[in-house]
């Protein structure tokens, strides 16, 4: 085979979209031809501060300068500093970082089981998940994502996994049957379809939980970081988890996962029961310092709040007089459209009015702005969308009434 017919060096992992991004700033990103386009996804919620924040930049360049690896062998103060600032912030009492959110979710999922074996409980090595869900591509966390499109190709999967119907009432007197060690999930599901958890279904949850010693694991990987309005969804909902994940927006852009949890917990967690080579580096440390004391600023996140209402109620008004929106759900800044038609389409059609979106499932419009985006942007989204929906609309009418 010739070089000319060989394919593309890369895996073919990803159906990418035709727009290569060479440059970000704010809530814009530039493709080869310098064309601009407003940037409604966020890098899959990840650049909560816009693409290349300033604040973040200046940090990150003064640490280029002085240090980029040091083994977790040694005392790494960034990520100490860190550390304290999500334990100041949270509920929550320990650390271990890691470097996306899939291993955070692994990282839960092994001291949930170490945890049981520690308190005397050894039978104890299975997990509950929910339909639906999301928590990660390696082969544990695929194993408790539930979606079974994740999961082709890959049988048989992790043991012990039992995945039960979300918000549903009747489901939750299965979760104790002497073999359960923890329960994870997403307070907002993000690739199943942006799917809020209900508030009475989860203090049932948590109160089965604390009956039967199951530790409560919430997986706020894309819900954390000040994306549903507050720094962590779970904060909306009253309750207390045992155990949080964290990634995506924790350093801005740049790879950095966490798992926290609370002290007793914790402690199952001893010297070389689990570990990493890159996980906290003082780049990653860096930016995760930079990015938590923006959003810790007095104000920020009530403008956050303030903004995102601002969003979901221009988005109820889109739905009273459009046809193609059934419902508008989701929580700050974690948005989706369920539509009568294909979201790819949305999609593709946004991206030619230089707006980028995504989807969540097949019939559901995924939308993930930058936490700093400006009214007037949000307003340009909106008459973009209008026109889609409008175009959508029409293109609907004529296949219905093809004379």
């Amino acid at each position: 085979m010739s070089k000319e017919n060989k394919p593309s060096a890369l895996m073919a992992t990803y159906a990418r979209f035709p727009i290569t991004v060479l440059k970000g700033k704010g809530t814009h990103v530039w493709n080869e031809k310098n064309e601009m386009y407003l940037d409604f996804t966020s890098g899959i919620a990840t650049c909560n501060l816009g693409h290349v924040p300033d604040q973040i930049t200046q940090k990150l360049h003064q640490q280029v300068d002085t240090l980029w690896h040091c083994s977790n062998l040694y005392t790494i103060p960034s990520q100490t500093e860190l550390a304290k600032g999500l334990v100041q912030h949270s509920l929550f009492d320990q650390v271990f970082f890691c470097n996306s959110g899939a291993e955070a979710n692994e990282a839960a999922l092994k001291i949930a089981r170490k945890y049981a074996k520690d308190h005397g409980h050894p039978e104890r090595t299975s997990v509950v998940s929910f339909k639906e869900s999301f928590h990660g591509r390696t082969y544990a966390t695929m194993s408790v994502t539930g979606q079974e499109k994740v999961q082709t190709g890959y049988t048989p999967l992790m043991p012990g996994v039992r995945t039960l119907a979300f918000n549903e009432l009747s489901d939750l007197k299965k979760i104790p049957n002497g073999k359960t060690a923890a329960v994870l999930l997403e307070l907002v599901q993000g690739e199943g379809g942006v799917n809020p958890a209900q508030k009475e279904w989860l203090h049932a949850l948590q109160d089965i939980c604390r009956t039967e010693d199951i530790l409560l694991m919430v997986d706020e990987v894309q819900t954390g970081m000040g994306r549903t309005g507050t720094l962590f969804a779970y904060e909306q909902y009253g309750i207390e988890p045992d155990v949080m994940t964290l990634a995506k927006g924790l350093g801005s852009g740049f790879p950095i996962g966490a798992m926290l949890a609370k002290t007793h917990i914790a402690a199952s967690f001893t010297h070389g029961t689990h570990g990493t080579t890159f996980g906290g580096n003082p780049l990653a440390a860096t930016a995760g310092i930079a990015t938590l004391q923006e959003m810790v600023k007095p104000g920020f996140l009530r403008e956050v709040q303030q903004k995102a209402a601002y969003l979901q109620e221009q988005l109820e008004q889109v739905a009273s007089r459009s046809s193609a929106i059934k419902k508008v759900k989701g929580l700050g800044f974690l948005i989706g459209i369920e539509i009568d038609a294909e979201a790819k389409e949305l999609v593709t059609l946004l991206q030619e009015q230089h707006i980028l979106t995504l989807t969540a499932g097949q019939g559901v419009l995924r939308i993930l702005p930058p936490l700093t985006v400006e009214i007037e942007e949000i307003n340009e989204f909106i008459t973009k969308l209008d026109h889609v929906l409008q175009f959508v609309e029409e293109k609907k009418k004529v296949s219905a009434n093809p004379s």
